[in-house]
């Protein structure tokens, strides 16, 4: 008999159609704005009455014993794994940007149906970046705040990171690309 824990059944929603082939280690999820396809380590038990996931701790293959004390951590992962994809699924994810400086501004620029973001952040030179088709960048409120949105969580995070990295907040005047809920405890400068 199979061993499951509370914390490893997952609620499948309402919105979302679910198909899991053990024969080929997958589970694809089918929701109003995507399909995923997740590849899986762990065997999971489906019941379409109650509509609930069962993650087990049964791998796919035989291990050796020091593998599957590791295996637990594997286990926890894809239940995150999976919770995850459900709220990429049904809602689409969004990042806030703000820029702190004289002169930062961001603009959109259109040339021929592609979009441009083009960053002024206080260099010689202008910072132009492509936006992919799957997400949405917007500039408000006088060009000084940036909107991400998209539907894959850790894309939208990696854009915002990516921006970000153009000029880090430094810790004097606190200029720089920060996050819309940051807050920089600014260093005390030189005394005379």
């Amino acid at each position: 008999m199979i061993k499951i824990t509370k914390r490893y059944n997952i609620k499948i929603p309402k919105n979302i159609v679910l198909y899991y082939s053990e024969k080929y280690k997958a589970l694809m999820l089918l929701g109003p704005l995507k399909r995923v396809l997740i590849r899986l380590k762990v065997k999971l038990l489906t019941s379409s009455k109650f509509r609930v996931i069962k993650v087990t701790k049964e791998p796919f293959k035989n291990m050796s014993i020091n593998q599957k004390r590791r295996f637990k951590s594997v286990q926890s992962t894809s239940v995150t794994l999976i919770k995850q994809t459900f709220n990429e699924l049904l809602t689409s994810s969004i990042k806030k940007l703000k820029l702190v400086g004289v002169g930062y501004k961001s603009f959109l620029i259109n040339i021929s149906n592609h979009y441009l973001l083009k960053l002024k952040l206080g260099y010689s030179h202008s910072i132009f970046f492509q936006i992919p088709k799957d997400t949405k960048i917007f500039c408000l409120k006088m060009n000084s705040k940036i909107y991400i949105a998209g539907t894959l969580y850790s894309y939208v995070s990696q854009l915002a990171s990516l921006f970000r990295s153009y000029r880090i907040p430094e810790p004097y005047k606190g200029k720089g690309v920060l996050y819309s809920n940051e807050h920089i405890v600014l260093k005390e400068g030189k005394k005379l």
